[in-house]
């Protein structure tokens, strides 16, 4: 059987990749003075081909009206301390994930305000491209390693209205992402495949409390993220969609 060894050289280097990055800076971070949160959360947005502008807007405005929610108000004061760290990514292919946030921390209802004008009004940058879900969350596992927080809860937030179709399959970064105690919940945006969330539940989510929402278009997305944030920052025990 001829195995093709260049298709897959690199996606096999990310993912070895993305198991070095957790091996080198897990302690890296333990030695610094990080900043104690309940959650660490990394918004993750789908930019490939099937996005066009108006439905990468959508995302953004969904999640600025939910960020300026009263119920996200109560979710985040049942935490401990009150303060969630959050950062956005936009991905689309192997080779283009973006940090177009950085780390910042909400808690009070100003920082929420502050951070949701900040995202309603971000470009989109990255290239559109393929749909590479195993190097987002490869992306993540790195954000995570070298956040300036310390907390028991990180959860990466990845939106899709696809299946991953470059990169390896993401299961094996989902399984590296549960092994270091990340969770990875899923929205599924259902307007193109109806059974995606089904693919993202035995696919993409795993780990504590990992859950799928299901938006039956762009235009249900501002419903979906605002009842995923506040089971995100909430931590609230309620069963999958």
């Amino acid at each position: 059987m001829h195995i093709n060894f260049k298709k897959w050289y690199f996606p096999i280097a990310m993912l070895f990749l993305a198991l070095g990055l957790v091996l080198s800076t897990s302690t890296k971070v333990l030695a610094s003075s990080p900043i104690n949160v309940d959650l660490e959360l990394i918004l993750a947005i789908d930019c490939s081909y099937s996005v066009d502008q108006s439905e990468y807007d959508l995302q953004m405005e969904g999640i600025a009206y939910a960020l300026r929610s009263q119920e996200v108000r109560e979710a985040v004061k049942i935490g401990r301390y009150q303060r969630v760290g959050v950062t956005l990514v936009q991905w689309s292919s192997t080779a283009n994930q973006s940090v177009i946030l950085p780390w910042s921390v909400i808690g009070s209802p100003a920082s929420l305000e502050e951070l949701a004008t900040e995202i309603e009004q971000l470009p989109r940058t990255v290239p559109i491209g393929s749909t590479s879900i195993s190097a987002v969350i490869a992306k993540s596992i790195h954000l995570f390693n070298t956040s300036p927080f310390q907390t028991y809860r990180r959860v990466l937030d990845i939106s899709g209205d696809g299946r991953n179709n470059d990169g390896v399959p993401p299961h094996f970064l989902r399984d590296v992402a549960i092994a270091q105690g990340i969770s990875i919940n899923g929205l599924a945006i259902v307007n193109e495949i109806p059974s995606l969330h089904y693919y993202f539940k035995n696919q993409i989510i795993g780990g504590y409390g990992s859950f799928v929402i299901k938006a039956e278009s762009y235009g249900d997305y501002k419903r979906a993220i605002l009842e995923k944030l506040i089971r995100e920052i909430g931590d609230l025990p309620i069963a999958s969609n």
